[in-house]
């Protein structure tokens, strides 16, 4: 019997520790959690938003806000996302000790300091964001040690020194945004080893050297690494990256042509830039195939030819910008690819300035998506007049077409581009007289052509004119006094064109020029003019001169009756004389 009680006592004792110790021990696996939140909240020096004032005794630390918590491992924290909680100070070290953590976002916070080393012991982890923050020093090398890491992402942030070879070692890495900090050194070959990297972007750094050829092997759809001073070719292998969507290389000082066979290579590819580099060579005709192309973004380079004219093709296209480059011909024919835009029902900007372009400017621009809103085409040699049916892009807010070779008169009904901002027909040989009504721009240049005639009163309705050039036509007449009273005009210059009479008071900030008009006067004392001869003025030197003319006349008159009685006078003396003379002579001869 005591045997039976013995063994039912030790059967109890053994049942309550098996039942005590998972209890215990889940709560001291708990309480290193807590802790560590604890140590990682005193760290902060600042959190405007009160955002982890809910980290306190009274609640769970799983119901913390921005604590997520497992139930398959006893409520152990496994993702902490603080995402723009506005926190500010450095990040405690003591996150090292979540180790079930898979998730940390830290983004749009002001942590600071160093990125700690003891995130490195996170076996677990997968995701990792710290972007737009302001941690500095160097990449933790023993974050290669998170083996099961996806997402790397220190975005905008100050980390400074070398890309690491190591992190070529997470085979796991999914995507790695390096972007907008104080990089040096070159992109590392060992990204070749990362298979399954899908996006990858190095780009606002200081990076130097070629574009790995490695990168080839990689799955990368997309790739960032413009802003740095990347030199060399674009690899070839990197033509083999069939699911290329964005592929972004702007603004460093690559060199060499494109493959013709880009857009049959990069056959799902959404954006392209390569803007401010040094390329060369004709722009790949086959860009057309990327039938999800939205954006083409080729600015500032040394592409010559023509550019391709079955860009309509691209039903998705929504922008192309290929300014500053050596596009043209010498053949002309250069505008013929306008045709085809026409069918781009999405199409908003087109801007190709600064080019050799000739052609005379189709009138299917008039058909453009009325979606379009930017028109840039200025230092061509363009020729031919304005299509009239421009008024038809109703969305229209800036249009350039300075320093071309257009003739003919502005379209009286452009009016009705009721949106215009921006006007620019500098540079040009237009004619005629302005155009009666003109939506209400912010900018309008009109200098530099043949336009006749007074300045029209109807740009009094141009109430958010902020710079007006006129300069350099053949304006006649006086100057509107309306222009003083443009409420937000900042710039006007008149020079060189035929007006005259009294120059209108303007406000103290607006910048005027008005030389090379020999007619003017008045004005303010900056401009050097005379004073103008007002018709009060010129009644008063009338009345003036009359009540000075009388005195004169008679001065004169009197004057002369004078000089006539002393003429008359010596004369009868002169006659006496002669006869006394006569008759001494008589009585001698006697």
């Amino acid at each position: 019997m005591k045997a039976l009680v013995s063994f039912f006592f030790l059967s109890t004792v053994l049942l309550c520790i098996h039942l005590w110790c998972p209890v215990t021990a889940s709560s001291m696996k708990n309480e290193t959690d807590r802790l560590a939140l604890i140590a990682l909240k005193d760290g902060i020096t600042h959190d405007p938003l009160g955002m982890l004032s809910s980290w306190n005794d009274s609640l769970h630390s799983c119901w913390w806000s921005g604590v997520y918590c497992s139930p398959r491992h006893v409520h152990r924290v496994t993702q902490l996302n603080l995402f723009s909680y506005g926190l500010v100070g450095p990040l405690s070290p003591h996150i090292g000790n979540l180790a079930f953590l898979r998730t940390i976002v830290l983004q749009n916070n002001s942590f600071h300091g160093k990125v700690p080393s003891e995130i490195g012991g996170l076996f677990r982890l997968r995701v990792l964001v710290l972007s737009n923050n302001s941690f500095e020093g160097m990449i933790p090398t023993n974050l290669t040690n998170c083996f099961e890491l996806r997402e790397l992402n220190p975005i905008d942030n100050k980390l400074e020194d070398n890309i690491i070879e190591e992190l070529g070692s997470l085979l796991k890495l999914t995507a790695l945004g390096l972007s907008s900090n104080n990089l040096t050194g070159k992109n590392p070959t060992s990204l070749g080893n990362l298979s399954s990297l899908t996006r990858l972007s190095t780009a606002f750094n200081t990076l130097e050297g070629s574009i790995p050829e490695e990168l080839g092997r990689t799955s990368l759809g997309f790739i960032q690494l413009g802003f740095n001073r990347l030199t060399g070719t674009i690899p070839s292998s990197l033509y083999n990256l069939s699911n290329m969507r964005y592929f972004l290389l702007g603004t460093n000082q690559l060199e060499g042509s494109l493959s013709q066979d880009m857009g049959v290579a990069f056959p799902h590819l959404w954006r392209l830039d390569l803007s401010k580099n040094r390329f060369t060579g004709p722009v790949p005709v086959s860009l057309s195939n990327a039938s999800m192309l939205q954006y083409i973004y080729l600015i500032s380079n040394r592409f010559t030819g023509q550019v391709p004219p079955n860009l309509g093709r691209l039903q998705n296209l929504r922008a192309i910008n290929m300014v500053e480059n050596h596009l043209g011909s010498s053949r002309g024919d250069d505008l013929s690819f306008i045709d085809s835009l026409a069918n781009c029902t999405q199409f908003q900007r087109m801007a190709f300035s600064n080019n050799f372009l000739k052609d005379p400017l189709a009138s299917t621009i008039a058909n453009f998506s009325t979606q379009l809103f930017w028109i840039d085409l200025e230092f061509n040699q363009i020729h031919g007049t304005i299509p009239s049916g421009v008024e038809n892009l109703v969305n229209l807010t800036y249009l350039d077409l300075d320093g071309n070779q257009l003739t003919g008169s502005i379209p009286s009904n452009i009016g009705r581009l009721y949106k215009m901002q921006e006007l620019g027909l500098y540079g040009n040989r237009l004619s005629g007289r302005i155009p009666s009504s003109l939506c209400d721009v912010m900018s309008l240049q009109l200098d530099g052509n043949i336009f006749e005639g007074e300045i029209p009163t109807s740009l009094q309705t141009l109430r958010g004119l902020e710079y007006l050039d006129l300069s350099c036509n053949k304006f006649s007449g006086r100057i509107p006094t309306f222009l003083g009273d443009l409420p937000f005009l900042t710039y006007l210059n008149l020079s060189f064109n035929e007006l005259e009479g009294e120059v209108p008071s303007v406000k103290a900030n607006v910048t005027i020029s008005i030389e090379g008009n020999n007619n003017l006067c008045g004005g303010l004392p900056k401009l050097h003019l005379p004073t103008c001869v007002t018709s009060s003025s010129g009644k008063k030197r009338k009345r003036l001169s009359t009540k000075l003319l009388i005195p004169i006349i008679i001065a004169t008159l009197s004057l002369s009756l004078l000089a006539l009685f002393f003429i008359i006078r010596l004369r009868r003396k002169k006659m006496r004389n002669n006869a006394s003379f006569a008759q001494s002579s008589n009585g001698e001869r006697g």
